[in-house]
């Protein structure tokens, strides 16, 4: 697998168009459509928030019934806490567009990002369709991936290419998501397609491996949106017999490149957290399990006493020190707790390591990216998990969000 490129290659076979329908935004693009091709398989994870937003319910069900043709995503509107007038909405917009391209409703997935609560604005949709499908080309996934931006600044694009049957294969992704970030799926849209043939089993398992290492091994502010949705569809245009076996030779390769994808994706979505100033990776090691470790570091990443230190960037280790404390292991032995930032030890055998000093912990939390390493000493397991610090810039672009 190569390393990452600044461009996206297309993928082929797969059209992408963006176009201005006035959902919310004036002046912006805010509707995209991607076509697959015929014989596409798609592969999908959604939101475990039990508010799922109607899109999210409209898709669940059509992918029960047929192999999706299109995706149809709109920005500005959640469509979500709608009722049973948002899902008669999503329906609605899935008809408008299958009676314009030719194929069936239950041939296109909906999804919607924004504000929650609103009645989805359908003429305004249904009104945008054909200039939608007039624009659609290979090349569009930059323009479609500034579509469906909500509060990101910037769009979300990764791409990586691979070996598979002797020939060179694409998988390119867009996202986007900035705020209700938390693993729980992780909140955001990201849609990534591939040229590759492959069975719809064992293209549902490389996505959600994939997962639990980027999407949902992030987190922002702690809360789950309403319409999270990740989807992974393989065009089948490579001309490859579909992988159908995970011991298939070329089934690693593309799942390193799903994963490599993926995870640049989430990185992007953190580094673009809003009012972000740092990208902080806290990794746990030496846990007794996998769980362990991670709620150790989702209490990290998760409190605003760390979050906002890390703003200011003042090392006040003391407040990573309770958190640990609070994570509730059963029968922790502080003396064997050590902590650092980047390669900095700042605790030790139970308090304040005697190598420590304040003026070196504001060097460290003066960088942009940083990491805050805790070793546990009960055990071999590990993880880590992608945070950002907050600001006061977060507290006004929320509490502006809807005005």
């Amino acid at each position: 697998m190569t390393n990452h490129t600044t461009s996206y290659p297309p993928v082929p076979g797969v059209l992408l168009s963006a176009t201005a329908a006035g959902i919310r935004y004036q002046d912006r693009d805010d509707l995209a459509l991607m076509a697959l091709p015929a014989g596409a398989r798609c592969a999908a994870v959604f939101t475990r928030n039990a508010f799922c937003a109607a899109p999210v319910l409209v898709a669940k069900r059509h992918l029960t019934r047929a192999a999706p043709r299109y995706l149809l995503i709109n920005s500005g509107n959640a469509n979500a806490g709608t009722g049973d007038q948002g899902l008669a909405d999503a329906a609605a917009s899935c008809a408008a567009l299958a009676e314009l391209a030719g194929c069936r409703p239950e041939e296109v997935l909906p999804f919607s990002t924004g504000v929650i609560g609103e009645p989805l604005p359908l003429p305004k949709l249904t009104a945008a369709l054909p200039e939608a499908l007039g624009r659609m080309r290979e090349a569009a996934w930059p323009d479609a991936a500034r579509a469906i931006m909500t509060t990101d600044t910037v769009p979300k694009l990764a791409s990586r290419r691979f070996t598979a049957a002797g020939r060179t294969a694409v998988v390119t992704g867009m996202a986007k998501g900035a705020g209700m970030i938390r693993p729980d799926m992780a909140t955001l849209l990201a849609f990534l397609a591939t040229d590759l043939a492959v069975d719809q089993a064992l293209l549902q398992h490389c996505l959600s491996t994939a997962m639990a290492t980027s999407f949902n091994a992030i987190t922002v502010d702690g809360d789950t949106s309403t319409n999270d949705a990740c989807v992974l569809a393989a065009a089948g245009t490579l001309g490859n017999q579909p992988l159908q076996d995970p011991e298939a030779p070329d089934y690693p390769a593309f799942c390193a490149a799903v994963e490599a994808v993926c995870r640049e994706l989430a990185t992007a979505i953190v580094r673009d957290a809003e009012g972000a100033t740092k990208l902080v990776r806290i990794r746990v090691a030496e846990a007794r399990d996998a769980a362990e470790a991670r709620r150790v570091a989702d209490t990290i990443a998760h409190s605003p006493l760390v979050k906002t230190a890390l703003f200011a960037g003042d090392p006040n280790w003391g407040r990573i020190l309770a958190t640990v404390g609070r994570a509730e292991l059963d029968r922790l032995d502080i003396a064997a707790v050590r902590i650092w930032l980047d390669d900095l030890c700042i605790v030790s055998r139970g308090g304040r390591d005697p190598d420590y000093s304040e003026s070196a912990g504001r060097t460290i939390l003066a960088r942009e990216e940083l990491t805050i390493r805790v070793a546990l000493g009960r055990g071999k397991a590990t993880t880590e998990l992608l945070t950002c610090d907050l600001s006061y810039e977060y507290v006004r672009i929320n509490a502006e969000y809807r005005t």
